[in-house]
């Protein structure tokens, strides 16, 4: 069983990651002339903000629920690969998506003790 401290941390990391999310997803409901320049940019047509927020929000809403965050994470990782791929192709740096999907994951990893016998960390003899 993990430390107090270390499920704390875990939650924070989470909270803080979803707190991205919801932000990004927040600007897709706006529909402000930045995120359709953003879209332009990306190659995406303008109609695809609303379901993009829809599911990044979705995915957000899954992850947060103790009882389906693994499902939320897998999710989560499907659209930061998504992000990647898709600003790889523009030429655009993703190394802030990789740190995203990363911090999904270590939030996760530190908060919920079912996940580490499936991912042990090695450790010296």
């Amino acid at each position: 069983m993990a430390s107090k401290k270390i499920t704390w941390i875990g939650r924070v990391i989470s909270i803080l990651v979803c707190l991205m999310f919801l932000f990004s997803a927040s600007f897709k409901f706006i529909d402000g002339p930045q995120v359709k320049e953003g879209l332009t940019h990306l190659g995406l047509p303008e109609r695809m903000m609303l379901p993009l927020g829809i599911l990044e929000l979705a995915c957000v809403v899954i992850y947060m629920i103790p009882a389906t965050s693994v499902i939320g994470a897998i999710l989560l990782t499907g659209y930061i690969g998504g992000a990647i791929c898709t600003h790889w192709r523009v030429g655009d740096p993703f190394f802030v998506q990789i740190l995203l999907g990363i911090l999904v994951w270590l939030g996760l990893y530190l908060r919920e003790d079912r996940l580490k016998p499936l991912l042990p960390l090695r450790r010296s003899a």
